[in-house]
């Protein structure tokens, strides 16, 4: 009895333990008025960690970059939902960590999504991503487009393996017209209701559609070239290395051709 007693508070110290978050290398933590988020070391990366299990259109899931905590995915058929849960420090700088759920396609490509966040309190920068890519490792020639938890649109692409993320970004709001503030004379963000991404040879435009009406092009087309075949579907990445946040997807078009979103 008196080895019993021993062993009791020993695992009693040990749990703790083995219950703690991971913990990613500083870089990785998000922005904040003490910390300065930056890119990784040129020589970083995690290789992905694949399921093949098919998810309503889409072929397969992977957790690009492997964050340190693993993604989940599940798909509602009755409301033609996505429910994308994932940790990840970002899809930015020269390599991503987020949830992606994809097919294999090539040619011309229409991508949409209906988007929204089930926790409101999420962090601001977190992004839902409609992403065309040339592989599945976390630093492949792709072009984004993303709705950030703030409300902030991109269109955004890595020319070739493992250089930086470029893009170019849209933030719309309202003073009055919009729910919120402290006063009429306050800025209050939009939140686009839906986004998509066009594939037209090597152009790649983004569409977007803020309260519901017919889907728009906004800004110019990038250009860059992806060897067919290549990846084509939506993701989710919550901005922070170790915590996981979920995205809803929803509504989603991926066809084989130009002229699909509307």
């Amino acid at each position: 009895m008196r080895g019993l007693w021993m062993t009791i508070p020993m695992l009693a110290l040990v749990m703790p333990t083995l219950a703690q978050a991971p913990q990613a290398p500083d870089w990785a933590y998000p922005e904040s008025p003490t910390h300065h988020q930056g890119p990784p070391p040129p020589d970083f990366h995690r290789p992905p960690t694949t399921e093949m299990k098919r998810i309503g259109v889409f072929d397969g899931q992977t957790d690009v970059g492997s964050a340190l905590v693993p993604g989940s995915s599940s798909y509602d058929p009755a409301t033609k939902s996505y429910r994308i849960t994932s940790a990840g420090y970002n899809v930015w700088y020269t390599r991503d960590e987020f949830r992606y759920l994809w097919k294999r396609m090539s040619g011309d490509v229409s991508l949409a999504a209906d988007i929204s966040y089930p926790d409101p309190k999420g962090y601001d920068d977190r992004k839902a991503v409609l992403v065309i890519r040339q592989s599945l490792d976390d630093d492949a020639k792709e072009a984004i487009v993303a709705l950030h938890g703030g409300g902030l649109i991109h269109i955004a692409w890595r020319p070739a393996a493992g250089q930086r993320v470029r893009d170019m970004e849209y933030r719309v709001g309202s003073r009055g017209a919009l729910p919120g503030g402290k006063s009429p004379d306050s800025l209050v963000p939009a939140m686009a209701k839906s986004i998509g991404i066009e594939k037209n040879g090597d152009q790649f435009q983004l569409y977007v559609s803020l309260f519901g009406e017919p889907m728009h092009a906004w800004g110019a087309p990038i250009t860059i070239h992806i060897d067919g075949p290549f990846y084509v579907g939506i993701g989710f990445c919550s901005h922070l290395p170790t915590t996981l946040d979920t995205a809803l997807l929803s509504d989603v078009v991926v066809e084989n051709r130009t002229g699909a979103i509307h």
